[in-house]
């Protein structure tokens, strides 16, 4: 009995320490401390305000919404994924058992169980790919919309008054400025957020290999 106590002890150990070799939720939120420090840090220092005042179209606050509610659904997901692993290594039910169930079951198309864990553990990361794109996409409109300002304000005048030059220089800055700030929110927010889902489907690979390592040592027991 004491012999069983100690092989559960330490194959619980080695499950664990498998678990826990690739900390993808601690990342997570480490990434969010500094994030959540960041933000705070550029409140401090006025550049929120300063980059919504300075952007009358709304684009760089909309890029922000899109910022931060994709980088709370790669940590929900994140977190997920973590829970998956663990389970898997575990063999405890979740998607990899699904997966070996439906291998045991001997399905017609040999490719369907893998389609369908591939299938959950990468299909939501397209559409967070296609939300992250949105943001570049939103700061290059942000862009034209502030150079066709700008036009616009040039093609107004038609004499120039030295009088009126520094009014003159504020209206020209405006579309300036809003072509700058939405393109420099756009590109940081794409950078980021892309940085968190390279990091999801890095993990999501390895998720997929350890489910078919795993699979592949069950399936003879089974088989036999």
């Amino acid at each position: 009995m004491i012999g069983g106590i100690t092989t559960m002890f330490t194959a619980s150990r080695r499950e664990s320490s498998a678990a826990s070799a690739e900390p993808l939720w601690f990342e997570w939120l480490a990434l969010a401390g500094l994030l959540v420090f960041a933000g705070w840090l550029l409140g401090v220092r006025g550049v929120w305000s300063l980059l919504l005042n300075s952007d009358p179209t709304g684009i760089t606050f909309v890029i922000i919404i899109v910022f931060t509610v994709g980088t709370l659904w790669a940590g929900v997901r994140a977190r997920e994924l973590t829970r998956e692993r663990g389970a898997a290594e575990a063999r405890q039910a979740g998607w990899a058992t699904s997966y070996w169930a439906a291998l045991d079951a001997a399905p017609r198309d040999e490719s369907a169980p893998l389609d369908l864990l591939l299938e959950r553990t990468h299909g939501p990361h397209a559409t967070a790919w296609w939300v992250n794109a949105i943001q570049l996409k939103l700061g290059l409109l942000g862009k034209v919309i502030g150079f066709s300002i700008l036009a616009l304000q040039i093609g107004q005048i038609q004499n120039f008054d030295p009088a009126q030059a520094q009014e003159l220089l504020k209206s020209l800055t405006t579309g300036l400025g809003v072509a700058l700030l939405t393109t420099m929110v756009g590109l940081v927010g794409n950078i980021l957020l892309g940085v968190q889902l390279t990091r999801l489907d890095r993990y999501a690979d390895e998720l997929v290999a350890v489910v078919q390592q795993h699979g592949l040592s069950i399936r003879p027991r089974t088989e036999g």
